[in-house]
């Protein structure tokens, strides 16, 4: 019978190894908006799984989307913008 203990060590040896880069780090601070848009999309799916949705459910779900869509199409163009030489955007 192998002990926890052992395989604990094995695993926790090169946690350090395993923390994100500074440049992964950077590029999740530069997708977060995108993230909370798209969870704020999926609370205003959520509410209405067990309902009929509202009008106001409606409103919100579309609103949320248009977050969502708003937020991935910043992202795109700050990343196009910044793969550009001269500076042109």
């Amino acid at each position: 019978m192998s002990h926890i203990v052992t395989v604990q060590d094995a695993v926790t040896a090169f946690a350090d190894f395993m923390e994100p880069t500074a440049a992964q780090l950077d590029a999740i601070e530069q997708e977060m908006p995108v993230i909370l848009a798209d969870v704020e999309l999926l609370d205003a799916q959520i509410i209405t799984m067990d309902r009929t949705p509202t009008e106001l459910d409606a409103r919100r779900i579309r609103r949320a989307r248009r977050r969502a869509l708003a937020a991935r199409v910043a992202l795109v163009n700050r990343a196009a913008g910044a793969s550009l030489p001269g500076g042109a955007a």
